[in-house]
């Protein structure tokens, strides 16, 4: 008997070991009880930017598909200010939980870090990059008094009279003032600028001669370059846009390398588990490749994202980079 007891002892040792080990690791490698039964309520995609703009359209289109794809509802919530700035930092204070997304900008989560001198979110600790969903030129364009017909023309204009001609733009710190200064430094020349508070007040001076020059979105621009009430100049990304599918793009026109097109990608808050976010990345590269989808975004001058997580959190180091130096070297800041 006691030599009983004394072989069952270490056999029992050696399985209580082994559960214990197999509980740990069931434990460790199985994702958290949230991310198997998510979703299971309501989904909010905030828009930190009013309703009706560009970037409440496109988050208007994909939320239905996103709904019917995971079986919940997708409901958009506006929550617009200070550029972008009162939405993302709700988001980024937001329950880690696959529940409060946000439609992250060019703005919000590339130049807001550079021009802003005080921010309340940090564009790449606060959140955790799901897709790219699309992007979209801004267009150069001019008074069509004014004697350019085409970039190169521009550039040599703006040499002879440095400091007369100027730009407009939605605002200090605005994504098209700060492209407006990367063309001037890439092309060795100065303009002045002239803030508005938005694109339609901008395009109204434009039109009527009051400034020179701005950069705006494709969709806003079209009709007006169409109509001969604006003279394009050209396109501010690597490619034409199919919008405006003769445009040539001003890399090709007399600055090499010009690249600036306006995106919007889908984020979570920081923390929220890789499962989650590699479901929601899944589901909206199915709903990006759609034929309706592609087709709306189309009418408003956009071209659907996709693409790993990784490849928009590298998107977003490369925009923080590139505004950053140059808001230093033109001593561009806004107070919050």
């Amino acid at each position: 008997m006691i030599f009983a007891k004394l072989c069952l002892r270490p056999i029992s040792l050696r399985v209580i070991t082994g559960a214990i080990g197999a509980l740990l690791l069931t434990i460790f490698s199985a994702p958290p009880a949230g991310a198997q039964s998510y979703p299971n309520q309501v989904i909010k995609i905030v828009v930190p930017f009013t309703a009706g703009g560009a970037v409440d359209v496109v988050a208007r289109i994909v939320a239905p598909k996103l709904s019917a794809a995971l079986g919940q509802p997708v409901i958009i919530e506006n929550k617009g200010g200070a550029g972008g700035v009162l939405g993302a930092t709700a988001v980024a204070q937001a329950a880690p939980d696959g529940y409060t997304l946000l439609v992250g900008t060019v703005s919000t989560q590339g130049t807001n870090s550079a021009v802003y001198t005080k921010l309340s979110y940090d564009p790449v600790r606060d959140f955790a990059p799901i897709v790219l969903l699309s992007k979209s030129p801004l267009v150069m364009e001019a008074r069509p008094a004014l004697p350019v017909k085409n970039v190169t023309e521009f550039i040599a204009l703006a040499k002879r009279e440095p400091g007369k001609i100027t730009f407009g733009s939605y605002g200090v710190g605005s994504i098209n003032h700060l492209v407006a200064e990367l063309f001037n430094s890439m092309a060795g020349i100065q303009t002045r600028h002239v803030p508005y508070r938005g694109s339609a007040p901008m395009l109204s001076d434009l039109i009527g001669g009051q400034i020179d020059y701005a950069f705006d979105g494709v969709s806003t621009s079209a009709g007006y370059i169409n109509a001969g009430t604006l003279r394009l100049l050209g396109i501010a990304s690597a490619e034409r846009t199919p919008v405006l599918p003769n445009a040539p793009t001003i890399a090709e026109s007399g600055l090499p390398g010009f690249d600036n097109p306006v995106w919007f990608g889908l984020f979570a808050p920081a923390g929220t588990p890789a499962p989650i976010v590699q479901k929601l990345n899944n589901q909206m590269n199915s709903i990006l490749v759609m034929l309706d989808v592609k087709q709306a975004f189309a009418k408003l001058g956009f071209e659907p994202g996709g693409g790993a997580s990784d490849a928009l959190a590298q998107r977003v180091n490369g925009e923080i980079k590139k505004w950053t130096a140059l808001v230093k070297e033109k001593n561009i800041h806004v107070a919050p």
